[in-house]
């Protein structure tokens, strides 16, 4: 199985980190993975995108231009790359940022308003993995234990005090799936 994933917003959302994590995983998993990174030369607050592969066979390309998964956290994303999901595939968005939502009818929409889900959790920085636990929750590619293992990678140690928040936070985004 292949599944290929973008993830897309503002710098500063957890486009990036999202994208590793689920790389990470992967390679925890014992997968073949991509992740190829794309911003702008901000720091914060402009775009960012990121492709990510996970498959059970290697990866031929990293360039892709249709893609099984969207994950989209922002309307300027949403209006660039709604067109890039294949049909029959999905797009994930968050709500609360989104004006327009997708309007294409051949792929399955998933609505989760995961910034403000993360404000009730008390941690606005929890929205990716809100996020990701819904996409986790439409596609078992990847379980929340690797996910759990790669963010001790991904995030600096200073930060590990935060994974146990980061559960709670991909469990309560696999309800909202549900």
């Amino acid at each position: 199985m292949t599944e290929e994933i973008l993830i897309a917003g503002f710098g500063g959302q957890g486009v990036l980190s999202m994208g590793m994590t689920l790389a990470y995983a992967g390679m925890i998993e014992n997968k073949h993975v991509v992740w190829m990174p794309s911003y702008g030369p901000e720091m914060r607050g402009g775009t960012a995108n990121c492709t990510v592969v996970i498959s059970d066979k290697k990866v031929s390309s990293p360039i892709i231009s249709n893609f099984d998964s969207l994950i989209i956290l922002n309307q300027p994303s949403m209006e660039k790359f709604e067109s890039y999901a294949k049909p029959e595939g999905k797009i994930i968005y968050e709500s609360n940022n989104i004006i327009h939502p997708p309007t294409r009818k051949d792929v399955d929409v998933y609505n989760i308003p995961a910034l403000s889900e993360s404000v009730k959790l008390k941690n606005k920085k929890i929205m990716n993995m809100i996020i990701l636990g819904s996409y986790l929750a439409t596609n078992s590619i990847i379980k929340i234990k690797s996910i759990l293992e790669a963010l001790k990678k991904v995030l600096p140690e200073r930060h590990h005090h935060m994974i146990p928040l980061n559960k709670l936070a991909l469990i309560h985004g696999g309800e909202l799936i549900l």
